[in-house]
């Protein structure tokens, strides 16, 4: 029963959040699942005769699904080009709120029927070490009262591995793979500042602006040349005797600067929350970086690495919006 008010739940923030938040034109929250399911479709597999396929229907239909969904708000959602459909500004808009709705759906459906306690096996899920210590952890906890019967294999690796090959499940990337057998998921636009602990800025004193940043040490990863041309692009000269420490493993570098060691150029999503850190200057403006959800074909049919992906993709998202609002 907690199960299936915690799924419930899910659903209703969601409506919520659709009928505050989403301003196309919606006189009420009521639509064809069917045609919201044949958008999603179509756009996941990139064709209509590939959602077809998927949704176990026909090509007209699907067509005739989508066309209605586009009726019913005023809006068109697909261009029809001789590539394939392409999503449009408000086809977008539509996307990022119904893929939500479509994954709680799912859960709900899943958990009310029971089939969630029936969900077993192992799932590998690879990320940065940064990542996979400070931020998978708090995600994935929910998943013990939704399936208790899968187990989680975090892989800590800064490496990008070769799902295709299987020795991951999911991956949690930068940098959207090229390979045609990967299912790829942009999740949202995390944002990079340079930070310090606050005992380093109270000793070496804070900087007032950008250019003050070069007269300062610094932590940095075992790329040491790419942060300097960051700086450089942005005014400041370092020097490489500059960086006094380095570390090709993200929670190194993070730790060290919570040490004192010097700046570093650290996520804002992990630094904003620790109170022993602070930003080294003030209205800094941010560099960001794209995190893309990252599977194989098999999420098609391994309901526990759909459960998995789904979880992480809704949390993930969520996790962008809140440290966002934290940071502004």
């Amino acid at each position: 029963m907690a199960s299936y008010l915690y799924a419930s739940n899910i659903g209703i923030r969601l409506f919520r959040t659709l009928d505050i938040h989403f301003y196309m034109n919606w006189d009420a929250i009521s639509f064809d699942w069917n045609q919201v399911r044949a958008f999603l479709a179509t756009v996941e597999e990139g064709s209509f005769s590939g959602a077809a396929r998927v949704l176990d229907s026909t090509q007209p239909t699907v067509g005739r699904q989508v066309t209605g969904l586009e009726e019913h708000l005023g809006l068109i959602l697909l261009e029809r080009t001789v590539k394939g459909p392409v999503l449009t500004e408000a086809g977008q808009e539509l996307l990022e709120h119904v893929s939500a709705m479509g994954q709680a759906a799912a859960l709900i459906s899943m958990v009310a029927s029971g089939q969630s306690e029936d969900v077993t096996g192992k799932v590998s899920i690879t990320a940065s070490d940064m990542v996979a210590s400070e931020i998978l952890p708090a995600m994935l906890i929910e998943l013990q009262s939704i399936a208790p019967g899968v187990k989680l294999e975090i892989i800590a690796s800064n490496d990008i591995m070769h799902l295709g090959q299987r020795e991951a499940d999911i991956a949690i990337r930068h940098v959207r793979p090229e390979q045609p057998d990967l299912i790829a998921k942009h999740i949202a636009d995390f944002r990079a500042n340079y930070y310090a602990a606050i005992k380093y800025l109270e000793q070496a004193g804070k900087p007032r602006a950008m250019q003050e940043l070069a007269e300062h040490r610094f932590v940095g990863s075992d790329e040491i040349e790419l942060l300097i041309g960051i700086l450089q692009s942005r005014g400041v000269s370092i020097r490489p005797e500059q960086f006094v420490a380095f570390s090709g493993s993200g929670t190194a570098m993070l730790q060290m600067t919570r040490s004192g060691f010097g700046i570093a150029l650290l996520p804002e999503a992990i630094c904003d929350a620790d109170p022993r850190l602070e930003k080294a200057v003030d209205d800094c403006p941010p560099i960001e970086f794209p995190v893309w959800l990252v599977t194989h074909r098999e999420l098609r049919t391994n309901q526990r690495i759909r459960l998995v992906f789904d979880l992480l993709s809704r949390k993930l998202k969520q996790y962008a919006i809140d440290t966002s609002a934290v940071g502004h």
